[in-house]
């Protein structure tokens, strides 16, 4: 990915509009295409402390669908009718704030538009010398960083123990495999497809990848893991944890990222209550199970950008972009990665 420098021009002419996506209504299950909605506003004006910003990535992320529901979660869901919310890097390009200059690049949560006005005390500078400015939404922003605060905090490896992650080739999976490794750790990945399992033994490092899809998958994964499982990185849910769970060791801990095969659930599974079974084991085995949010970890972020720019300088850290192209295209491809279609740190390219 290269750094476009800025242009002279002073901002949008003055009949550029902004196109936007909305939310059009609430997803039943999988969302379609028709709970997107497309609109254009006229490009607004910064005020004080503000700037105007020319959206030239987006990045997509499972957490957008709970944001899409009204159900209560850890943030306030999105109202029908707000613009689909989302991280984003732009170019200012109209400032009214000291800090920021026309054409500094900024990391800031504008969302899916081409254009947004932000308060300048909401966003942070990148230097596009030190990476790609892409990497500041994956492997140097917050997926990179969910990563290593959830794997270091909770997780907690020791050099020999094996380490499981789940969606090891997606943005946060494969900086918890690579981060495993870099501390000694065992790292096993789970993935869905050969094409992802390869990519995570010879491009990551993976000691051993395994295929979710297989028939066999429940013995393969133990077959990896013949001491058992003493870090479990969950970011799936589903089948993968009914594997995981009976090799996790006395004393594992499983650090509970996201749950991206039962988001778009509409009610319980059927069959009988397991939660019962569930809490005896975490009580024999002594597990500790926590769900995290990386924003509880803010004040580990310094340390985060330092390391991981060291490792990814060093090669010890390698990562995947897949980049689409333009605004249009954001609904279907968030669609996708609800399905594991995406392949590395899912990234929308607006503008130039």
């Amino acid at each position: 990915m290269l750094f476009i420098p800025p242009t002279s021009s002073k901002g949008p002419t003055l009949n550029e509009q902004n196109r936007r996506i909305l939310l059009a209504s609430r997803p039943d299950g999988k969302p379609t295409t028709d709970n997107f909605k497309f609109d254009t506003v006229p490009v607004a004006e910064p005020g004080d402390g503000q700037v105007l910003l020319k959206i030239l990535y987006l990045s997509l992320d499972p957490y957008m669908r709970g944001r899409m529901s009204a159900a209560k979660s850890y943030a306030a869901p999105l109202e029908v009718g707000d613009v689909m919310e989302g991280a984003t890097v732009g170019r200012v390009i109209q400032s009214r704030d000291p800090a920021f200059a026309e054409g500094d690049i900024v990391l800031s949560h504008s969302g899916w538009q081409n254009f947004a006005v932000a308060d300048g005390a909401t966003l942070r500078k990148l230097d596009p010398s030190v990476a790609p400015v892409s990497t500041a939404l994956g492997v140097l922003g917050m997926t990179g960083f969910t990563a290593y605060a959830g794997l270091l905090t909770i997780g907690q490896p020791k050099p020999g123990e094996t380490v499981v992650v789940a969606a090891a080739s997606g943005a946060v999976g494969s900086a918890v495999g690579q981060i495993a490794r870099i501390k000694g750790a065992r790292a096993v990945g789970i993935a869905g497809g050969a094409d992802k399992c390869a990519f995570l033994r010879d491009e990551l490092g993976f000691d051993v990848a395994v295929d979710h899809r297989a028939p066999d998958f429940a013995d393969q994964l133990k077959a990896a893991c013949p001491k058992g499982i003493d870090v479990y990185f969950e970011n799936v849910g589903g089948h993968v944890w009914e594997a995981v769970f009976p090799l996790l060791n006395e004393f594992a801990r499983v650090p509970v990222c996201g749950l991206i095969a039962q988001y778009n659930d509409t009610a319980p599974p059927a069959g009988p209550d397991r939660l019962p079974g569930f809490m005896r084991e975490v009580l024999s085995r002594s597990l500790n199970v926590r769900g995290f949010i990386q924003r509880e970890f803010v004040d580990q972020r310094p340390a985060f950008y330092k390391e991981m720019a060291g490792w990814i300088s060093s090669g010890q850290v390698r990562y995947r972009e897949d980049i689409v192209e333009g605004l249009d295209a954001a609904p279907e491809a968030f669609m996708g990665l609800l399905e594991g279609r995406n392949f590395g740190k899912l990234v929308v390219r607006i503008g130039e």
